[in-house]
């Protein structure tokens, strides 16, 4: 299992386009990815449930990825995160 902090990095957020990327990129990988803040951890494979998680440009959110493929997944996140979702 691995357990990291990632900071939302572009200006609108994790807004519908940014989060059916991020969707698509978790969707790739077996392991389970969670993210989220404190107790609300959602499924990262999930387009409503990041949505629900309201998360504006700077904020700081725990990553979890549990499986097989889990530093593949973490490394494909990051590169999205890096890249600020394609939208900068």
């Amino acid at each position: 299992m691995i357990s990291t902090t990632i900071t939302v990095p572009n200006k609108a957020g994790l807004h519908a386009r940014a989060a059916a990327k991020l969707v698509a990129t978790a969707a790739a990988f077996q392991s389970r990815i969670q993210l989220g803040t404190g107790d609300r951890m959602v499924d990262a494979k999930s387009i409503l449930s990041l949505m629900l998680l309201a998360a504006p440009l700077g904020s700081e959110l725990n990553l979890v990825l549990d499986g097989t493929d889990e530093q593949a997944a973490l490394q494909a996140i990051q590169s999205l995160l890096a890249q600020r979702f394609g939208e900068e």
